[in-house]
């Protein structure tokens, strides 16, 4: 089997971040969302992956490179814009070739990774495997219903009155049969080849769709709210272990916490699970649970819990705890003595600030 990333979506949901930065580099717990993603098809036994990439394509090579560092061998495939997921596994025909292949949204993260599903998979012998979700929101995502018996009765994408809260996993795997599929479907209102579409068609043409329920966590890290909950997943479910950083004097670490090399921290306290990477500083600090603070980055006199800080960040003299965040990178929030007293904010598009 082969491995088939897509990531070249443009990130609107996390504007104004994405603007700078390709979604799925955007990190979970200091390490970007499609590395995740990449380990969990390598460790399944795949080690040829394509990753399909668009406007952010220097940055996604700089950042995985030929593959090695992953021990996988990496194929570039760009797509000339979002055209739908259906559309990347059209244009990713002639590297897949006869194979059958595990497409993976590059901003997911699934518990467990998908070694099981992939195993399963070849097992069965079907032509194509979906994973399924109960969600709260399926008007969001691709729905399945499914018959009495557990098949696939039909697929929806963004159905305004869903059948079935079952939502699609960004994980799929097919056999060659698919790209048959997604040459015959036409794009839909918000013309796009749509995956769903393409799968619908495997069913009317009896291929064999097998669904599989996600029993663990899935994320789509495509929004703050999921992207901070997938650095709290992440955090508690990893085994962090205290690192070289330096503690200095009436300075303490709490709980799991992992400290970068050259970290230093005065005066301050570290209450795990955290991730605190290299070369970062804390002065009279307060950095709690579930927070992931980047490289090189400078907090003083601040507190911060439940948040995620990139790297090259200065944090100093905040009065209030800052909480549920997501602070790009070089990014300064300070205080000023500036006459009068006000706030002062340069912010890009599509930001947003909560004051109390």
């Amino acid at each position: 089997m082969k491995g088939l990333i897509l990531s070249g979506g443009k990130g609107t949901r996390l504007r104004p971040l994405t603007y700078t930065s390709a979604k799925q580099l955007v990190p979970v717990a200091n390490k970007p969302v499609l590395f995740f993603g990449i380990e969990s098809i390598v460790a399944s036994g795949i080690t040829e992956i394509g990753i399909i990439v668009g406007e952010t394509k220097d940055e996604i090579r700089a950042a995985v490179g030929d593959g090695s560092q992953f021990g996988a061998q990496v194929t570039y495939i760009e797509q000339d814009a979002p055209r739908g997921l259906a559309h990347a596994v059209m244009i990713a025909e002639e590297f897949i070739g006869d194979d059958s292949f595990v497409m993976y949204l590059g901003d997911n993260l699934i518990a467990g990774g998908i070694t099981s599903l992939v195993r399963e998979f070849e097992e069965l012998g079907c032509n194509a495997e979906i994973l399924l979700a109960e969600v709260p929101n399926p008007q969001q995502f691709g729905v399945a219903e499914l018959n009495e018996d557990g098949t696939v009765r039909r697929l929806v994408e963004k159905p305004p009155e869903p059948r079935s809260n079952l939502a699609l996993v960004g994980v799929y795997m097919f056999d060659a049969n698919i790209f048959e599929s997604v040459r015959r479907i036409k794009p839909s209102k918000r013309n796009e080849l749509e995956i769903t579409d393409a799968i619908q068609d495997l069913i009317d043409r009896g291929y064999e769709v097998h669904p599989h329920k996600v029993r663990g966590w899935w994320k789509d890290t495509g929004k703050l709210a999921d992207m901070l909950e997938a650095n709290r997943i992440v955090l508690e479910s990893f085994d962090v272990q205290r690192g070289p950083g330096k503690i200095g004097k009436g300075s303490s670490v709490e709980g799991r916490v992992s400290l970068g090399e050259g970290v230093e921290l005065v005066d301050s306290l570290v209450r795990g699970p955290a991730v605190i990477g290299a070369g970062t500083r804390l002065e009279n600090a307060f950095v709690g649970p579930y927070s992931s603070i980047g490289e090189n980055c400078e907090l003083v006199r601040c507190e911060i819990e439940n948040s995620i800080v990139l790297s090259g960040s200065e944090i100093r003299d905040i009065g209030l705890r800052i909480d549920g965040s997501l602070v790009g990178r070089n990014v300064r929030i300070v205080k000023t003595d500036f006459k009068p007293k006000a706030y002062r904010f340069m912010l890009g598009d599509n930001s947003e600030v909560g004051i109390t």
